[in-house]
Order: structure tokens, then C-alpha cells, then sequence
């Protein structure tokens, strides 16, 4: 809760959020799990409507009026649906090992992927999440915590690698 005072000017309007985070938080899970379905994910919508209150605080007369609480209950009903559509449009996976690169077991027994576990964990990690799971240059460079322009020179030199060890395996 200090995260959202600390966003709050007023005295005032802090008061108020206090009164209405204490008032409303359990209301806001439960409303939000109802739709998501996923502890972790109603946190995030209730976050995210916390947020959006945080903004608006201006607009909340009273804490304890039927309006105030509607109110509430329909922000954090657009955040969780918000984010049930973002899930749905890109499924999210656990990142596993053979994602992250730290132990590769692939389906094929052919040569190329042979060729991958070759690589560094890094470049394996990039071209895993680029070419295989179908990432954008930009989410990979997101997930990875590269600029976008990193990102484009870490495939340039995953491809040269992973060429240079086909190369050297004979499947070029």
C-alpha cells in the first residue's frame, strides 16, 4: 500500500485510499479471480486497478457509498478481463530449462539439433524464443532484458555461430 500513498499528494485523498484499499482489497481478489481463474493473475489485475484508482482518486466522493464501491468493482473487472485477453492472445509458458538454456534435450535426433546444443546457453536461449516459440526481435529483447538493437546483433552472431558448427558438422 505505501507504493500507492507515495503516488498521492494530498493528505486527503491519501486518507481516502487508505479507507478505501482496507475496505475493498478482499472484494477486489475475489472479483478479479472470478474471472481470471489464477491467484497470480487476480493479483496483477488488483494491482493494476489500484493503479488506475490511484489516478482517479479525485473522482471518489466517499469510501463507503454504493457508487464508490461499483466503481471499484468495475475497474478491477476491466483490468482482469483486460488481462484474460492479453493471455489469451499470447499464452504465456513457464520458462523451463530447455528454454533459458541450461539443459537442451530436443525431440529430433537429426543433425541440427545437435548443432543447437553446441551453442552458447545465450544464443540457443535467443533462437529457441525467436524461431521456435515465435517471439518478435522485440519481445525476445524484452524478455531478455536487451535493448531492441542488442537484440538484433545477438541473432546476427547466433546465426553466424550456429552456421559455423553446421559447417563443422557437415550439414552445410
Amino acid at each position: 500500500m505505501m507504493i500507492y500513498l507515495q503516488m498521492i499528494d494530498d493528505p486527503q485523498d491519501r486518507w481516502k485510499f487508505e479507507q478505501l484499499y482496507t475496505r475493498y482489497k478482499d472484494l477486489m481478489h475475489y472479483t478479479a479471480y472470478k474471472i481470471l481463474r489464477n491467484d497470480r493473475d487476480a493479483e496483477d489485475a488488483v494491482h493494476d486497478a489500484f493503479l488506475a484508482i490511484v489516478r482517479n482518486i479525485e473522482k471518489i466522493s466517499a469510501v463507503e457509498r454504493p457508487k464508490t464501491r461499483a466503481y471499484v468493482v468495475t475497474i478491477v473487472e476491466n483490468k482482469a478481463i483486460d488481462l484474460y485477453r492479453k493471455r489469451q492472445r499470447r499464452p504465456t509458458e513457464a520458462l523451463t530449462e530447455e528454454t533459458v538454456g541450461l539443459s537442451v534435450e530436443y525431440d529430433g535426433d537429426d543433425e541440427l539439433s545437435r548443432c543447437m546444443a553446441k551453442l552458447p546457453a545465450r544464443y540457443r536461449q535467443f533462437l529457441l524464443l525467436r524461431y521456435d516459440h515465435d517471439y518478435t526481435v522485440k519481445e525476445v529483447a524484452q524478455m531478455m532484458g536487451l535493448s531492441v538493437s542488442a537484440a538484433y546483433k545477438l541473432e546476427q552472431r547466433a546465426k553466424k555461430k550456429l552456421e559455423t558448427i553446421c559447417r563443422e558438422a557437415g550439414v552445410l
